[in-house]
């Protein structure tokens, strides 16, 4: 992680540097340090506005971070194929010159606006944020895996059940079983068949809802043995001490004998459980667990101040995509900049023009060539 992030200082919440004040004064708050946050940050600094970020996870990069770091990513412009965690890296780079604050492993807990139209924003942790703009950027916001209905599945979590795939090499010239029909399912049972001495696949239906590519590339797997495929069945049990030892594979064809499989690993990967969490009850008109936000014009919510950008925002024909929650941190930063400076007429400038002014002094600008007359 680039050198920008620094835990401990996280941590502080940058109460030591903000002795002479009770809280953290910045121009726009940033619920959520996913890569539409961050993101923000760059857009912002470009408008010369500061920024601050809260995020529940102790680390930077939201669900790129926490969930997936290792997995690439495929539909991000110029990059044909990028690691989640070195898209993470490259933003923290990209921002680093504007020099963001970030108050990490906190949970934005309330939200109280000023007479003035400026906001509050207090962690769970008593930590206290002062800033004329909030933007929420908290992706799907809290999440939990959705676990299978297993009796004793709670005794073997983080001893051979695991929710998610950080670090593929944990897995290195290990058995796995894999539960699921989804991309993720698919992905991992493809990428682990590389890694893994033993990878099985189960899904309770025989067609999956994955990519097709990732579904045939899955079938021709396991015609050649890399990946052994249980379909119309699920994993009923599961069995072992101290450290899980092995599942039951029940078929729904009853007439079929249940398959024991002895493994190091059950990865049941059934997706995410969003929650908005605290952040449903600011008033912010929800709809399907989504906030509501006008994107004809600012992605502003029903909150005049308040923005949602990203995968936790809906409105018409809403695309829960990274690159949309790039567009819509650009869009939104223009906004919030004439909430900041309504006495200020902003002309927008190219990078390609203007180059990159960061707070630390640094500039990015290109070379201006030097045309000398002939006489």
């Amino acid at each position: 992680m680039s050198a920008l992030y620094d835990p401990e200082r996280s941590r502080r919440g940058f109460k030591d540097e903000l002795k002479s004040s009770s809280m953290i004064k910045t121009d726009i708050i940033i619920i959520g340090a996913g890569p539409t946050g961050l993101f923000t940050v760059f857009e912002a600094g470009l408008l010369k506005l500061k920024c601050h970020l809260i995020d529940a996870l102790a680390q930077p990069g939201g669900q790129c971070s926490e969930i997936y770091p290792k997995k690439p990513i495929y539909d991000i412009p110029a990059y044909p194929e990028i690691l989640a965690g070195t898209l993470v890296d490259n933003l923290m780079e990209q921002i680093k010159p504007f020099e963001p604050g970030f108050t990490l492993g906190e949970r934005a807990e309330t939200l109280e606006k000023q007479e003035d139209g400026s906001f509050i924003v207090t962690t769970s942790k008593g930590t206290r944020h002062h800033a004329p703009v909030v933007v929420i950027a908290g992706g799907l916001g809290s999440f939990e895996p959705r676990k299978p209905l297993i009796a004793n599945i709670g005794l073997f979590e983080s001893k051979g059940v695991e929710y998610m795939i950080k670090d593929p090499e944990q897995f290195r010239d290990k058995k796995v079983v894999i539960s699921g029909g989804g991309d993720s399912a698919l992905d991992w049972a493809i990428f682990l068949a590389d890694v893994a001495s033993e990878v099985s696949l189960v899904h309770r239906r025989n067609e999956f809802r994955g990519a097709l590519d990732s579904v045939e590339k899955a079938r021709e797997l396991a015609k050649f043995g890399k990946i052994r495929l249980y379909t119309e069945a699920e994993v009923k049990e599961i069995h072992g001490k101290d450290e899980l030892h092995a599942v039951v594979i029940k078929y729904n064809d009853q007439a079929k004998e249940d398959a024991y499989v002895e493994t190091d690993y059950f990865i049941p990967l059934f997706g995410l459980s969003p929650k908005l969490g605290p952040i449903g009850n600011w008033g912010l008109e929800i709809e399907k667990n989504a906030i509501k936000v006008n994107n004809a014009k600012d992605y502003q919510t029903n909150i005049p101040g308040v923005f949602a950008i990203g995968d936790v925002n809906t409105y018409p024909g809403k695309l829960k995509l990274i690159l949309s929650g790039f567009h819509e941190a650009a869009v939104m930063c223009q906004f919030a900049y004439q909430i900041i400076n309504p006495d200020k007429r902003f002309v927008m400038k190219y990078t390609t023009v203007g180059g990159v002014q960061g707070f630390d002094g640094t500039k990015k600008e290109a070379k201006k060539e030097v045309v000398q007359s002939i006489n």
